[in-house]
Order: C-alpha cells, then structure tokens, then sequence
C-alpha cells in the first residue's frame, strides 16, 4: 500500500505540468501527478526551473525541503525549485518569460519572498540541464531545467513550514565545508543540484558579474550513460 501524502502536497500535484521532449519542444500537459510517479523505471519528462538566489556579498541561499514533499523530501537544495505550469503566462517561451514567472510566484509561497523583491525583469537565465532521479520506487524527477539567477541587495524572507524547513547563506568559499557537513551528518542533497555543485556551479559563481554573457541556449545532458 503507498504511503499516505501530505494533504497540502497531494492537493498541489493536480497543477498542469508542461510536457516537452529532450529539445525542450512542448508535446501537451500532465499533472504534476502523472509527471513525478514512477513507471517502468521512469516518468514523464517535463520542464522545470532551478533558481539560485545571491546577495550582495555573493552569498548563496539554500533550503533544506520540508519532510513532507513528494520527491526528494528533507534534502538541501538551491534557493527555490519548481516548474512552470501549463498556463498561457508560464508556457511563453519568448526570453523565457514562462519558467522566469514560475520562478517569483514559487518564490512567494516557498520562501515568502514579495513579488517586488523577485521582478521577472531581475531573474536571469543561464542555461539548461536534462537530467532524470528517482527518489523512491514510487516517485522520481524527470526534469528539462532552466537554470536562473537572481541577485538582489535585500530579500525579504518568511519561509513556508509545508515546503521549507530550514534555510541558509553560504558563502563560495565555504559551500564545499558546508556540504562536508551535511554528509557528516547524514544529511543529503538533491540530484540536480548536485549535478550543479559538480559541473557548473563553480563557474557560474565566479561569474555573477557577466550572466548574460555567459548564457547559453545548450541543453546539457546529464542523462546517465
């Protein structure tokens, strides 16, 4: 018999995902459901959206996941992770517009960050990544992620209980101590932002002056081999 789910999560996995193939090209809708349950070793690929959120000394925040959430539940992750949904604003594909809005409206109800602190204007794209995770037999990540970034001088916090149950600055020279800690303690991190620590976190971080420029329209696959 399957586990009982949280009832604010269970009512959350009715919102429509976007379905999209490994070029990111929209092929229709699924719940949030039929997206995340796992079938035959797999589920349905569909896109989502990694934030990073700095502040003004280049400090990183991260969250650990609330117990309670489906996939992944009380590991540490980047600021805020979710996925746009199948609604004509999130679907805009023009500069990203879609997954950027996903990206504010999930940050006022994971973090409590106010609209105005978080403008769409404000969260820049870098790139994506393609990657697959199973967190149970049951329940899994199959996932075409926009990577976005915001940087902003004063961010109003007030995290969400149902989806975040603690939160951290860290700085760049100190993430490497702090995930050290974390295995210690037996404490994990997410699939996908580890697979950001690994390859590409560190380069980002050491541009945060020059997003745009390096931007990209690479999907990188990190699909296992």
């Amino acid at each position: 018999m399957a586990a009982r789910l949280d009832p604010v999560q269970e009512a959350l996995l009715t919102e429509p995902c976007i379905l999209v193939n490994t070029k990111d090209e929209v092929l229709g809708q699924a719940s949030k459901r039929e997206c995340h349950q796992v079938e035959s070793g797999t589920s349905l690929l569909h896109r989502a959206f990694s934030l990073f959120m700095f502040n003004s000394r280049d400090e990183l925040l991260l969250q650990q996941r609330s117990d309670t959430k489906i996939t992944f539940p009380g590991l540490w992750t980047n600021t805020c992770c979710s996925h746009p949904l199948a609604t004509p604003q999130e679907m805009e594909e023009d500069d990203q517009i879609g997954a950027r809005s996903a990206a504010q409206r999930r940050l006022e109800l994971e973090l409590g960050v106010p609209y105005q602190d978080a403008p769409v204007k404000e969260i820049k794209f870098l790139t994506r990544i393609l990657y697959e995770a199973e967190s149970n037999a049951e329940w899994g990540e199959h996932e075409l992620d926009y990577i976005l970034f915001l940087k902003r001088d004063q961010i109003n916090l007030n995290p969400n209980t149902e989806e975040v149950q603690a939160v951290e600055w860290v700085g760049k020279e100190h993430l490497q101590d702090f995930l050290k800690d974390l295995e210690s303690r037996n404490v994990g991190i997410t699939p996908w932002f580890k697979l950001c620590t690994q390859e590409l976190l560190p380069f980002w971080w050491k541009n945060l002056d020059r997003l745009e420029e390096i931007s990209d329209k690479k999907i990188h696959n990190f699909y296992k081999k």
